[in-house]
């Protein structure tokens, strides 16, 4: 074939391509009440993950490295000076990165006055009962959770000389380390599950439409039409319900985000917290949008298949 010819035929496969890309989508148009009821479902069906995912998403989001979240409070032992106390902190700090303050017993004992308003009482002692406290905040390794990390920090320091106690509330933070890998985990479950009922919403409704236009088709097999020329719009029709259910659910995602923005805003504020609400990145609608645009094409080649190879049973049936 001459490179003519191979231009020529290149050419008029797109055209063809292009014809049946938006005769489709204008099929969809002329069936408007049809065409808007399975959109809908398919919206509603991908909007559910879609919603699971953004929470999930701005959980995994917050600061879980906050300072007064992973701080362990070190007391100790009486009469353990200065010296000794600024010396483990460089230890802490050489050997695990963590960050340290330390709060002398002064200072302990001034914070002890405001916080409890026994101001008065407090003189009553001859001397100050309150032990030299270290606080540590522990450094994440790659690849490590801050759980566990605190965890090996309290084990080390635990075992120094002059140390009392360890107090460390990291125990939260393994909970909610779980609850967020169980949400994850049903983020990836719901996805699957609703990425088959939009499969076979479309694969139902694409078989719906081959069965409207049965007569059509076997007009275009007598006239020699291969498969893949009846399949292609039914195809693309396919592939615009995923598509148009994607960007419906998108659509339903934003409204219910700006919904929600204010008593969200107004609950985060009243914790001291300025954390902002985040929605899917550029990228991710993107991905959302073809996923859509892929599950409904899927539907529609499993729909047209199976017409397809019914046909060939039918042909056999009647050849003997």
């Amino acid at each position: 074939m001459t490179a003519g010819g191979l231009r020529s035929r290149l050419r008029a496969w797109g055209r063809r391509q292009l014809y049946s890309f938006f005769s489709s989508l204008g099929s969809l148009v002329s069936h408007k009440l049809g065409a808007l009821l399975t959109v809908l479902v398919l919206g509603v069906a991908m909007v559910l993950p879609l919603g699971l995912f953004v929470t999930v998403k701005n959980l995994d989001a917050l600061d879980l490295q906050n300072r007064n979240w992973g701080t362990l409070s070190v007391f100790m032992q009486p009469g353990v000076g200065a010296e000794r106390v600024r010396s483990l902190a460089q230890r802490i700090g050489e050997q695990f990165g963590a960050a340290t303050t330390e709060l002398s017993p002064e200072r302990g004992m001034e914070e002890f006055r405001r916080a409890s308003g026994f101001g008065e009482a407090m003189t009553l002692f001859d001397e100050n009962p309150l032990p030299w406290v270290l606080e540590v905040t522990p450094q994440q390794p790659a690849g490590e959770s801050i759980d566990t990390a605190a965890a090996d920090l309290t084990e080390w320091i635990s075992a120094q000389d002059g140390v009392d106690f360890v107090q460390a509330d990291f125990k939260w933070l393994q909970r909610l380390a779980r609850l967020m890998a169980l949400g994850n985990a049903i983020v990836t479950v719901l996805g699957v599950l609703f990425s088959l009922a939009v499969v076979v919403v479309v694969a139902n409704t694409i078989r719906l439409d081959v069965a409207g236009r049965v007569e059509e088709i076997q007009v275009l097999q007598l006239v020699g039409a291969s498969h893949g020329f009846i399949r292609q719009p039914f195809l693309y029709s396919g592939f615009w319900y995923g598509l148009l259910g994607a960007s419906l659910a998108l659509i339903l995602l934003s409204a219910c985000m700006l919904y929600l923005a204010r008593p969200l805003s107004e609950l985060l504020d009243a914790y001291g917290n300025t954390f902002e609400v985040s929605g899917l990145s550029g990228r991710e609608v993107l991905v959302f949008l073809i996923s859509g645009g892929a599950l409904g094409l899927l539907g529609a080649l499993l729909a047209v298949q199976r017409y397809f190879r019914q046909f060939r049973l039918d042909s056999a049936n009647a050849g003997k």
